[in-house]
């Protein structure tokens, strides 16, 4: 690590919180000069690509520092080019995987980071402790009429539509997943043969990777789990291009599976 910050062809991404430092509509990748002057609690290498070799520079707190020409963006709300979500994601992941496993789970120690943030180490047993990820389905569920089944959680905004999509429980495989969170959320039974998979997107925020599925559902009638879902509809295509191009109902983010799963179904763009 130490050799890559005296390179000056290495870039740094800044992390602060869950945001990210942009320029424009790029992820601001500088230099390690121009970071020498802010406050790093953590420094964490996310790769090589083209010879250039990347590492993410975690802040206290302290983004404003950086300067007036930086923005500060959110995953939800970023819209950069591959290699730029690629590296967001991954340094958002690994910082959230630092901070909430500060302490070793067999003896609680607090442990050390080593392999450039790639592991911790508990310095009294030894063991090495490795960044996880959970797996979650994600799902476009159609009925007969092939309407698709939309929904919000109750901390989301008013107009913001999303697919269904939960955690996969131990001993459960991805497609039961799909099955079982459909009729939990919803109250709908979904054709376990309809069930196909249509790609996936790792989701830091937490530490997720939501693989992504349309299905059949056999029912239609709405029963919501009103904890986790506060309102649902079926849409036709057109239902759903007039609500959104007239500003009534808001879809996932550009670089969102979510989008994609939608788009898909719809044909085309949802929205601009």
């Amino acid at each position: 690590m130490d050799d890559l910050l005296k390179d000056p062809a290495t870039r740094l991404l800044l992390l602060d919180g869950d945001t990210v430092a942009t320029a424009g509509s790029r992820v601001a990748l500088l230099a390690p000069d121009d970071v020498a002057h802010l406050a790093v609690r953590t420094r964490l290498f996310l790769g090589e690509a083209d010879g250039v070799a990347y590492l993410a520079a975690v802040l206290d707190g302290s983004g404003s520092a950086a300067g007036p020409d930086l923005g500060w963006t959110g995953l939800r709300t970023l819209d950069v080019p591959d290699l730029d979500q690629g590296l967001a994601v991954e340094a958002i992941a690994l910082a959230q995987w630092h901070a909430s496993h500060t302490h070793c789970p067999r003896c609680g120690t607090p442990t050390e980071v080593a392999q450039a943030g790639w592991v911790r180490v508990c310095p009294a047993d030894g063991t090495h402790h490795f960044p996880r990820t959970d797996p979650a389905v994600i799902m476009a569920i159609t009925d007969a009429d092939d309407r698709l089944l939309l929904a919000r959680g109750p901390q989301w905004a008013t107009d913001r539509r999303s697919v269904l999509a939960g955690f996969v429980e131990p001993g459960e495989s991805h497609e039961q997943a799909v099955v079982r969170e459909t009729a939990e959320e919803v109250g709908v039974v979904v054709d376990p043969a309809t069930v196909e998979y249509r790609g996936s997107q790792p989701w830091p925020l937490p530490a997720s990777l939501m693989v992504g599925f349309r299905a059949r559902a056999t029912t239609t009638s709405l029963v919501r789990q009103e904890d986790e879902i506060a309102e649902a509809d079926w849409f036709t295509r057109a239902e759903l291009g007039a609500a959104i191009a007239e500003g009534r109902l808001s879809p996932p983010g550009r670089a969102s599976i979510a989008r994609a799963l939608i788009e898909e179904w719809l044909g085309g763009p949802a929205g601009a």
